[in-house]
């Protein structure tokens, strides 16, 4: 999002061009024009499509006012200048200028799949936003940006419950930027659902207001040509869950009647709190309530599913937790996968991302997961953390982090894990998440030293209250 102008300043600045325009020649004040119909319509045709920003800190201007401030910006450059001395704006168009063309090289080249011992789909979930404005046709951009061929994207603001809707601008942008490059958005795109929904919510306000936002979500997918859309089950909210379980399914259902072709994707959970999802049953339950069975699937978390208990690790067994879905839940179901390793040591419960081979999970699990033949076709999503320190010490998003990770995943299929190739790799990614893996696991093994402590004290206290009143009853 470009900064405002200070108002004083863009007064005066527009009153100068006013006055200077006046006095130019009839053919220099319409090259003038020419010129600026020229950026005008550039500016319009790459300005946002769609008003929802993905962004968690920033409200998006109103589009008039955006533009408003564009034309302004372009009259102030096209114009001659009345006195000889605009040297500091020039200085900061030209650095602005530099900026835009860096954003718009790619950080790595896209892999042709075709050159791939096996059909991998590996992105990331990209941002929405653009170099000027937010819209969901900058989520093209900026997966092609990291040289990724599946993506997974917002479709709005996951904070909020009331969203602008999709223009026919932005709807049009999005599928002929996916055409432009080639993207099967209908196989390898997996827009996430929001944070606030919760389809197993038995308030009925807040039922209908979930239900809401979650099938406005879906209108969306179908709008744009997208056909599957990943979203967390819920959350029990200390009711039974069973009765949860069920509430997830009816609204499924009624969602599922109210669009005709977008699949609603289940995610594995890791397990914390009330949350549904985190055992291959919970997913099988819930589909086993869908009245139309072609309409619902399952992405695997890897970090999720390692939280929760399910080994990745080894060759036998990711065998066995695969096996196990498949018996569980069934291989038919499975639709994407989320790739992410865990901070947190196995059936720890605690939802940690990590980067790819610096946790718990390690670089075998993911040799596992690249070399499946099963997984091959499937959007593979990072959520790995791309932040780190800026120069003035605030955080920034480093996007090379998630481009080197996809060639990392890529360099594995076909890779011998026996090789010194392998181990080189294992080895320093290992070392890279050392002291992050040791702070999150004391952490882990004090709280379980804690919950035992207080599990032993219990039945001590019973006891020693049921002796008290075997002897105040013979006494």
């Amino acid at each position: 999002m470009p900064p405002r102008q200070p108002p004083r300043k863009a007064k005066g600045e527009a009153s100068a061009t006013k006055t200077t325009a006046a006095r130019v020649s009839g053919a220099s004040k319409a090259e003038s024009k020419t010129r600026v119909a020229a950026k005008r319509k550039v500016v319009e045709t790459s300005s946002d499509l769609d008003v929802n920003s993905e962004e968690e800190d920033a409200e998006p201007q109103p589009v008039k006012k955006r533009k408003a401030i564009s034309k302004a910006k372009l009259e102030e450059e096209d114009s001659p200048a009345e006195e000889p001395k605009p040297a500091a704006p020039k200085k900061a168009r030209s650095t602005k200028a530099k900026v835009k063309a860096e954003d718009a090289m790619p950080l790595a080249e896209r892999t042709a799949i075709a050159s791939l011992k096996k059909a991998m789909y590996i992105g990331a979930h990209v941002s929405s936003a653009g170099v000027a404005m937010t819209g969901v046709h900058n989520s093209i951009t900026n997966t092609v940006h990291i040289g990724a061929n599946a993506f997974a994207l917002f479709l709005k603001s996951q904070r909020k419950w009331a969203n602008p809707p999709i223009t026919s601008e932005a709807r049009d942008g999005f599928q002929s930027l996916s055409k432009a490059h080639k993207f099967e958005v209908h196989k390898h795109c997996l827009p996430h659902g929001s944070y606030l929904v919760n389809l197993a919510q038995a308030e009925k306000e807040k039922a209908d207001q979930a239900y809401g936002a979650f099938l406005d979500d879906l209108q969306r997918c179908e709008s744009l040509g997208i056909k599957l859309y990943n979203f967390h089950p819920g959350n029990t909210n200390g009711d039974v869950r069973e009765a949860a379980i069920g509430r997830i399914a009816t609204q499924l259902n009624k969602a599922h009647k109210a669009t005709r072709t977008v699949i609603t994707v289940l995610e594995n959970m890791a397990g914390q709190g009330n949350v549904i999802g985190s055992t291959f049953e919970d997913l099988r339950d819930i589909i086993a309530l869908i009245d139309d069975k072609t309409r619902v699937g399952v992405c695997i978390d890897t970090c999720h599913a390692f939280a929760a208990g399910y080994d990745l690790r080894s060759p036998e067994t990711f065998a066995a937790t695969m096996s196990k879905f498949n018996d569980v839940v069934g291989a038919s179901y499975l639709r994407a996968l989320h790739l992410n390793d865990s901070k947190a040591p196995l059936a720890s419960h605690r939802d940690l991302h990590a980067n790819i081979g610096t946790g718990f999970l390690g670089l075998r699990a993911f040799h596992n997961v690249m070399n499946y033949d099963s997984l091959a076709g499937l959007p593979m999503v990072l959520e790995t953390p791309i932040d780190r320190p800026g120069p003035d010490g605030k955080s920034v998003e480093d996007k090379q982090v998630w481009a080197d990770e996809i060639k990392l995943l890529e360099r594995l299929i076909g890779m011998d894990a026996a090789s010194a190739e392998f181990a080189a790799l294992e080895e320093k990614l290992q070392a890279q998440g050392a002291g992050e893996r040791a702070k999150i696991k004391d952490q882990v093994d004090r709280k379980s030293a804690k919950n035992a402590k207080k599990t032993s004290a219990k039945p001590r206290g019973r006891k020693k209250k049921t002796e008290e009143d075997s002897d105040d009853a013979s006494g």
